[in-house]
């Protein structure tokens, strides 16, 4: 491992591969911060230039850093804008937006950029030590266990509902899942529910529905509510500093969700979107008492959680890529592609036979989330003044991107209609005090889950698979638990309360 560790140094550090490293880390935070123009767009448009700088390594390194450039970046307009156009970062906006809304932007970008590079930087050691080991263990998990994996992320809906709101949020989490059985199905290619049109052949569109449920709601409330000010009670930019207590408030969640994210993104599958909601999820089950309230209202826990899981399983999800040439995700599946145009093969014996490749990618994500944070840090006053600007010129921005986002994520115009139409809705039901945020998870997790669940009742011809497979079992328990846990804390503490009741 350290011969392995000195290559790779060796051609990480070379003056082209750290401008590709920086190149990157650009671009791909540049991107992030767009809603609608994820990492997989910018990575395909940049496959041929990565494939005309002839060399492997660099052209990794620079896929690399586009990719967790993007994660890093997206975190701004979930923040500023509520407009997440990145998966893995929606549960960013859970936390990140009211504080922006309290006018606490420039704290929120902090907060966003260290637990960003907390994640990536801890995810990129721990990918050095384990990778070897952890392919072995992503090898363990098959269609079965991917399923109740899903149905973990799904059973944590309850972290996205307040008080008295789990029955709305379940409503809301089966809505998104019947959303997303719209196009072909899991077990034929015959399109369904969609009432013979066309543009609805491969379902709706993952930015589409983010946008109507975050982005457009926000401009019709800004719309419909004048008194609602841009930035709270002022337009000035303050706070960008967080005090020492609230770095030691964080520091607990940056490293428990560094850990489980990466081992969440090592799963080929996973990746950053579920290590986001699972590691929010933990946080707030895990908060006690007011911290426990203040999940959804601008928590510095809420915030920090999703941004560490979804850098540290960006990280892990090159564990199975390298070493098995298994794409954990969309994005990683076009870097399998990119790496076999450049002739070379991922797979167990990367590591023997292209140390270099291999070790230098590594290092180069150490390098590349140094490089982000000394990238970010200086400009946040400056990204942050986006929420000072009037509420008459923002609202035209917000609308802006938020259909330029769903026009490009799938060229068609229809997707414009929806998500109009979507947009209505999604206002209407938070008029109405619904959780918008288990339906986009609901939607996110459903094809996964359905996938995966036609497979295993094909493999095992029917519902044996769970007890013919230990980890999937345990995965099913840990997820009733999850629906348990929440309810019964809660009855736990009106009892408590009306005992106090009664002693008064």
């Amino acid at each position: 491992m350290l011969e392995g560790l000195m290559i790779g140094l060796a051609a990480a550090v070379t003056p082209f591969n750290l401008m590709m490293v920086v190149f990157g880390c650009v671009i791909g935070t540049l991107i992030g911060m767009l809603p609608g123009l994820g990492p997989m767009s910018i990575i395909a448009i940049m496959i041929p230039v990565a494939i005309g700088l002839g060399d492997p390594t660099a052209a990794l390194i620079l896929l690399s850093g586009v990719y967790y450039g993007a994660i890093f970046g997206g975190s701004t307009s979930s923040i500023l804008l509520n407009a997440p156009g990145v998966a893995g970062t929606v549960a960013t906006s859970f936390d990140g937006y009211p504080m922006a809304r309290k006018g606490q932007a420039g704290k929120a970008l902090t907060i966003a950029a260290i637990a960003s590079f907390a994640g990536g930087t801890i995810g990129a050691i721990l990918l050095m030590i384990f990778a070897p080991a952890l392919s072995t263990v992503a090898l363990l998990f098959h269609s079965a266990e991917y399923f109740a994996l899903m149905v973990v992320g799904l059973s944590a809906i309850a972290a996205f509902a307040g008080t008295g709101q789990v029955g709305k949020a379940l409503m809301m989490t089966i809505l998104g899942l019947m959303m997303g059985t719209v196009g072909e199905g899991a077990l034929s290619n015959m399109p369904r529910f969609t009432f013979g049109m066309m543009e609805l052949q491969s379902g709706f569109s993952f930015i589409t529905l983010a946008m109507a449920m975050f982005a457009l709601p926000e401009a019709l409330f800004l719309v419909m509510n004048p008194a609602r000010q841009a930035q709270g009670e002022s337009g000035k930019i303050t706070g960008l500093r967080i005090s020492r207590e609230e770095a030691r408030s964080i520091a607990p969640v940056i490293g428990r969700q560094s850990l489980q994210g990466f081992f969440i993104g090592v799963l080929p599958g996973a990746g950053a979107t579920i290590a986001s909601f699972l590691g929010y999820a933990v946080e707030r089950n895990i908060a006690k008492g007011a911290e426990q309230e203040e999940f959804g209202k601008g928590s510095i826990k809420g915030l920090a959680a999703p941004e560490t899981a979804n850098n540290a399983a960006c990280t892990g999800s090159f564990v199975p890529l390298l070493t098995l040439g298994i794409p954990g995700s969309g994005t990683t599946a076009i870097l399998l592609g990119a790496l076999i145009a450049l002739n070379v093969t991922p797979g167990p014996r990367l590591m023997t036979d292209q140390p270099d490749v291999f070790w230098a990618v590594i290092i180069s994500m150490y390098i590349g989330n140094l490089v982000l944070l000394i990238l970010n840090l200086p400009l946040i006053p400056y990204i942050a003044k986006i929420l000072a600007v009037p509420r008459n010129y923002l609202i035209p921005f917000i609308l802006f991107f938020t259909l330029m986002g769903s026009y490009i994520g799938q060229n068609n115009h229809v997707e414009l209609l929806i998500l109009v139409g979507f947009g209505v809705v999604a206002t209407i039901l938070r008029f109405a005090d619904y959780p918008l945020a288990p339906l986009l998870i609901g939607f996110i997790l459903g094809t996964m889950l359905e996938d995966n669940f036609a497979r295993a009742m094909q493999l095992y011809q029917g519902f044996g698979f769970i007890l013919e497979r230990p980890m999937t079992l345990a995965l099913l328990v840990l997820a009733g638990l999850l629906v348990v846990l929440p309810s019964y804390r809660a009855r736990r503490a009106r009892k408590r309360a009306e005992g106090v009741a009664d002693g008064d």
